[in-house]
């Protein structure tokens, strides 16, 4: 029975009261239910909203305050827009409607039965579930029509090619998935060009300062980009042949420092644009950096780390030579107690500040010696004192939470492909991964179970290079595809409070250190 009441008729009947329905001009069309008509037959069911929109001259269909039903008829359903129109061509509406019509009488003669037959409740169960597990064979039955090749209810033709809706969608609009108790952004806020970006897996050519300002090395130039105005300056260059293999920013300050090729490490002041002086000592090019308040450690190709104390004139203060190959990922810890060290000897080392690692050149606190490839991926857990992420290459591709306490391993998660870069959230419970081989994607990961939250998609090759901003709030990764992209991927809860900041003291602390770098 249809919705007045009416029994429905054979399909002719059907079909021709439905058009008349159409072509009608008083009366109310359902809002849920609008057939089109396609070459005589029904083509597929459009639901439509309450006031479908007419179409006027001189303004764009879906804009107009409203229209009646001639208008409706006249309009016709544009081939783009913000919602999915199917292709129902191959729709045998016909045999659907045959079957659940023989499917609606056979259920009225059980009932007459039912009801003129003195059967117990019981009897009466044991009907009702026969008829739901018919009616649910009957609906599989229509459904899989099209997998025999014959044409059902649910057969789509024309279907869209895979990435065929990111030919046309704007590369700006945000697309946001929920996740657990929030929603993440999965699409890259702005995108800026990196032309000449190195593609190689042992150098780290991207950082953020906490002044927003973000160094990039593209080709044999480094570069200043303002986050926060979007103008680009360039600091400086490098002959021929020679070019930067990691820059670094210091925690406070507009201090910056570059290793470059040849093995020397070069502190630039970048509110005058000036180089401050140059510190030597590596054999082989400077491929990671990582400042602790004056002390600027580096790692080298030739496998050593050195101290440099930017106070002093004579700065090599130390060295360490814990790895048979190049260091290629170099980390303090949140509180500057460890540091961690991860090589193309496929080693993790941790050094403790005051233990027998620094200085010594001979013993680390702790060997990790579980990964399978280069580690290069680096992060240390800023809400979890002690717990350092790393990541390894391509034969590795695993992502391992460590305790530098005691040593031990806290989780262990094949990530499927190269992992480049790890970086945790300040804000959440969480941290975020960057890969090559196959996605090129950016993961993140609930801590501590390890579970994905979500993937970011975008670049079309491996993603090298993360950085995060001082608020926290956005990543910026650098990929193979000469791009960088921005992801407000971790925004600030606005239920948590904000802290206030010692400004006063911070400014004394950065102009205190800017006088004692010599």
């Amino acid at each position: 029975m249809d919705a007045d009441g009416e029994t429905r008729g054979p399909a002719p009947r059907w079909r021709k009261k439905l058009e008349a329905a159409l072509q009608g001009s008083g009366g109310s069309t359902p809002r849920s239910v609008l057939p089109i008509p396609y070459n005589g037959r029904f083509s597929g069911l459009q639901a439509t909203p309450a006031k479908t929109p007419g179409k006027t001259p001189g303004k764009t269909p879906g804009k107009s305050s409203g229209g009646d039903r001639k208008s409706r008829k006249s309009t016709k359903t544009p081939g783009g827009g913000d919602r999915f129109i199917p292709n129902r061509t191959a729709t045998n509406f016909e045999l659907a409607h045959f079957l659940v019509n023989k499917e609606s009488g056979d259920r009225s003669d059980e009932e007459n039965i039912n009801s003129s037959s003195s059967s117990s409740s019981r009897k009466a169960n044991v009907l009702a579930s026969a008829h739901k597990a018919t009616r649910q064979k009957l609906i599989s039955q229509v459904a899989q029509v099209a997998g025999s090749g014959k044409a059902g209810v649910l057969c789509y033709h024309n279907r869209a090619a895979a990435g065929a809706d990111q030919l046309h969608a704007n590369p700006l609009s945000s697309i946001s998935i929920k996740c657990s108790s929030r929603y993440i952004q999965t699409t890259a806020d702005r995108i800026l060009d990196a032309p000449d970006f190195i593609n190689d897996y042992y150098l780290n050519l991207l950082d953020w300062s906490g002044d927003n300002i973000v160094a990039i090395a593209l080709g044999n130039f480094v570069y200043l980009w303002n986050a926060a105005g979007g103008t680009a300056k360039k600091l400086t260059g490098f002959e021929v042949g020679d070019h930067a293999g990691s820059v670094a920013w210091i925690q406070e300050g507009k201090i910056l420092a570059i290793g470059n090729s040849s093995g020397a490490v070069e502190l630039w002041d970048c509110s005058v644009e000036r180089r401050l002086r140059v510190m030597c000592g590596h054999r082989a090019r400077v491929g990671c950096l990582a400042w602790n308040s004056f002390l600027v450690s580096s790692g080298s190709r030739d496998g050593t780390i050195i101290h440099h104390d930017v106070r002093s004139q004579d700065h090599k203060i130390s060295s360490l030579a814990g790895h048979s190959q190049g260091v290629c990922g170099l980390k303090w810890s949140t509180d500057f107690q460890y540091l961690a060290s991860g090589g193309n000897d496929n080693l993790v080392n941790v050094w403790s500040l005051a233990g027998s690692g620094v200085g010594t050149a001979t013993k680390a606190l702790h060997k990790f010696s579980e990964h399978q490839a280069a580690v290069r991926a680096l992060a240390w857990c800023p809400w979890q004192a002690g717990t350092l992420a790393t990541g390894g290459g391509t034969d590795d591709r695993c992502i391992k939470l460590w305790n530098v306490r005691n040593g031990s391993l806290i989780k262990s998660v094949d990530s499927k492909s190269q992992v480049c870069a790890l970086l945790f959230s300040r804000h959440y419970k969480e941290l975020i991964s960057a890969h090559g081989f196959a996605a090129n994607q950016l993961t993140i990961w609930k801590y501590p179970t390890m579970a994905k939250q979500a993937d970011l998609t975008g670049h079309s090759a491996r993603v090298l290079q993360m950085a995060m901003s001082p608020d926290g709030s956005t990543v910026i990764s650098a990929g193979a595809d000469e791009t960088v992209r921005l992801w407000p991927c971790f925004p600030p809860d606005p239920l948590t409070a904000k802290k206030p900041s010692d400004s006063g003291s911070s400014r004394a602390k950065q102009s205190l250190f800017r006088q004692s770098i010599r």
